[in-house]
């Protein structure tokens, strides 16, 4: 009983002992396995840091309105004789808008100048009576006081007439006419408005601290967009006070509308350009990865286990086995990795961010593919995938390769 006990208890140990040792084998292949697995390569794009020229700005957003532009209205109350002009039709300056029913004003002129011709005979009669010795000189001056009186009554009635005409102050673009033919109107109704659209003027706001580094005649771009900046202008006024409640200067700037794109009360992205400053490092916005532990970005180097070939051994037989090396080998591209830098940075314009540390000239920053990337993971670089910047500003130079061309870009900039 006793032996078939301990026949029984040896077996039960081996079956136990070697499901144990089964599962502890199996997980260290397993963590061998694993740990010796590289992970796959990622594809990524990139480019080579060089110092550029950097012209810095002042971004901000105007309100467009026109150099001269104004709402017409007329002076006096009358009825609506006729409207002569359409809506976005180009009036020189001058010409008759609107006509206001004047019949009463027209009699009363022919009246007055009927009169002003009989004071003027009169006054012709006396003075000739005057050098006949037949009149005195009260008599003349009566007269000419009459002959006077009526030429400042033709001239206002002829005022009085000219009110009730509507003409444009200056050549520009009408609106939608707002009265109708034979409509009574009054002072202050508005007729239509009358815009200048070939200068523009654009006024916008700026931080306080960048109050210095204005000045009258800065260059200044415009755009619907951030990236279309496409119209020039100058600035041509500052406001000498800083608002107390806002903190912001208010600042004008003027610009040339030829084909007329631009309308009074849109909104413009505005930059007001600064002297251009060299040997400045930038990248694209789209290589720079902002987390809860900084800034940072990718830099593809080669993995520092590759970094230095070993040396062959010394002693004989070292020759045969160099010759025997094979050659393919020796032919394949470096070994390239992607490592997390972190990096400080300062100034965004046109799509770049600048680097004021972390990187240095010629390191190659990933720009795209980064979302897939870890410290020191193995990576190809295709830089047929690699994002165009500011395309409308600075183009991409023929030939070449891509990340030349990104350094390129950022040169002209």
């Amino acid at each position: 009983m006793i032996k078939r006990f301990i026949i029984a208890f040896v077996l039960l140990v081996l079956v136990v002992g070697g499901i144990v040792g089964f599962n502890m084998f199996r997980d260290q292949a397993i963590s061998d396995f694993f740990a010796n697995m590289k992970p796959p390569a990622v594809t990524v794009s990139t480019m080579t840091v060089e110092p550029i020229s950097w012209t810095p700005g002042i971004d901000a957003i105007g309100t467009v309105s026109a150099a001269q532009g104004i709402d017409l209205t007329v002076e006096t109350s009358g009825i609506v004789a006729f409207v002569s002009f359409t809506a976005n039709e180009q009036v020189p300056k001058g010409k008759v808008l609107v006509q206001l029913d004047d019949a009463v004003q027209q009699a009363d002129l022919t009246a007055a100048k009927i009169q002003a011709d009989l004071d003027d005979q009169s006054l012709e009669r006396a003075l000739e009576l005057q050098k006949r010795g037949v009149n005195t000189d009260v008599t003349v001056d009566s007269a000419r006081a009459a002959a006077s009186a009526s030429k400042a009554q033709v001239a206002k009635l002829q005022a009085v007439l000219d009110q009730k005409q509507v003409r444009a102050p200056f050549s520009g673009t009408m609106g939608i006419p707002k009265i109708d033919d034979g409509q009574y109107i009054t002072p202050g109704t508005t007729i239509a408005t009358l815009q200048d659209l070939t200068t523009m003027r654009v006024d916008f706001t700026v931080p306080e601290q960048a109050y210095d580094r204005l000045r009258i005649g800065q260059p200044v771009t415009f755009g619907q967009t951030a990236d279309d900046l496409v119209y020039k202008g100058a600035i041509t006024g500052i406001d000498p006070k800083v608002d107390p409640v806002s903190r912001l200067v208010s600042v004008r700037a003027e610009m040339t509308n030829p084909q007329g794109r631009i309308n009074p009360g849109q909104f413009l992205q505005v930059r007001v350009e600064l002297p251009t400053e060299d040997n400045i490092l930038a990248i694209p916005q789209t290589a720079l990865v902002s987390s809860l532990y900084g800034d940072f970005v990718f830099v593809v180097r080669p993995p520092e286990d590759a970094a230095a070939p070993a040396e062959p051994a010394s002693g004989d037989g070292s020759d045969a086995v160099a010759a025997e090396a094979p050659e393919p080998e020796a032919a394949q591209p470096p070994a390239l990795s992607a490592f997390q830098v972190f990096v400080k940075a300062g100034r965004r314009t046109q799509g770049r961010v600048e680097i004021i540390e972390g990187l240095s000239p010629g390191d190659q920053v990933v720009t795209a593919g980064q979302n897939r990337l870890f410290s020191s993971v193995p990576v190809i670089v295709d830089n047929t995938v690699t994002p165009a910047l500011d395309p409308v500003r600075t183009p991409t130079p023929a030939g070449g390769d891509t990340a030349e061309a990104g350094a390129a870009e950022g040169a002209g900039e």
